[in-house]
């Protein structure tokens, strides 16, 4: 029996002045986090010493050069770059965005040659990242150049999954953004997802309106009867179990969320907000529909609390769980597919005799 080798997490260690670096240091402080996997952080021994230095924290890190020289039950470090930089924790710098660029790219690289088998990406910077190379409104939409397929972003926790239709784009632009295919789409993408990632057979997907009380039949926008239920009546004749629009301002407030498997907000805070609210701290970022796994934890850079030893990392500690599972439960679908169409053809050649 061939023995299955432990998943090698790779971790782009996000804003150098953030608490990217604290979070991941903490979460593999407890060295029961390797019987789970192997850990290879892009980045520098240098940083991360003085980040260990900073915050007092006792985590063994492993220093290689190249990705073969990975040690299980080690928290290994990649040296992606070896200069010495100065950095402010808590202060966003031109600095501080450009290696975090480095440690994403180098991480990306590794995920595409599958050298890694899943990214977990602490946060970045949105603003100071930018550069010639990175022109981007965030992980999801770089992810998505960098990699095969088309994304959806799902937050995700225990069996709250709410994926966005429209992602990181100024409110004024929603409504024109909105249309059938991209709804299709997006809701094709979810479909898919929550069979081949999450082991849902038959998926249950809501999708909420995009104007207030879903337009109450035009006097607050006509978009939801036009666009929107033309759109999930064209799903729903493929068989699947799509339903809405639903009013947004009521169906996470009288617990409608928990009869379905995926829920489909129109635009980002419309579903981050009540996600957030339900399960900060505990969620995780999922791009779904790439042919690789990529999480991240459900927060932000934290500027006012980076180099005070005050990050919560359990976010990123599930971030690291859900990727694992992700992967185990993605691999486990193909194989499965993979033998099931081995066997009907196996079928046909008998029924042929």
């Amino acid at each position: 029996m061939k023995k299955k080798h432990k998943i090698k997490v790779g971790i782009s260690v996000g804003d150098l002045s953030g608490i990217g670096i604290e979070i991941v240091l903490k979460t593999f402080e407890d060295s029961r986090m390797l019987d789970f996997c192997t850990p290879i952080i892009f980045a520098s021994s240098k940083v991360v010493s003085y980040h260990k230095k900073v915050l007092e924290i006792n985590t063994s890190i492993h220093g290689i050069d190249s990705l073969n020289k990975v040690v299980p039950q080690k928290v290994n470090l990649l040296n992606v770059w070896k200069e010495m930089i100065d950095l402010d924790l808590g202060t966003p710098t031109e600095i501080s965005g450009k290696y975090a660029l480095i440690s994403l790219e180098k991480a990306v690289e590794a995920l595409k040659n599958k050298e890694i088998d899943v990214l977990v990406t602490a946060p970045i910077d949105k603003n100071n990242i930018q550069s010639e190379t990175f022109k981007f409104k965030g992980h999801t939409e770089y992810l998505e150049d960098k990699l095969e397929g088309e994304s959806l972003m799902i937050l995700t926790t225990d069996n709250l999954r709410v994926g966005l239709i429209t992602g990181h784009i100024p409110l004024s632009e929603v409504a024109d953004k909105i249309d059938p295919e991209l709804i299709k789409k997006k809701i094709d993408i979810m479909y898919a997802s929550l069979i081949q990632d999450f082991n849902i057979s038959k998926p249950k997907i809501a999708v909420l309106g995009l104007n207030p009380h879903c337009g109450d039949q035009g006097v607050i926008g006509t978009e939801d009867d036009d666009i929107v239920k033309p759109a999930i009546e064209a799903i729903q004749k493929k068989g699947r179990l799509v339903y809405g629009p639903f009013a947004a301002d009521s169906f996470f407030g009288n617990g409608n969320y928990k009869s379905y498997d995926g829920i489909l907000a129109m635009y980002h805070d419309q579903g981050l907000t009540p996600f957030k609210t339900l399960a900060f701290g505990n969620g995780v970022n999922f791009t779904a529909g790439l042919n690789r796994i990529r999480t991240s934890p459900d927060h932000g850079t934290a500027f006012e609390i980076a180099g005070k030893g005050k990050a919560e990392f359990n976010s990123f500690k599930e971030a690291i769980f859900m990727a694992i599972k992700l992967f185990k439960d993605r691999e486990e679908n193909i194989s499965l597919n993979e033998n099931k169409l081995e066997i009907q053809k196996e079928k046909k050649k008998q029924y042929s005799k």
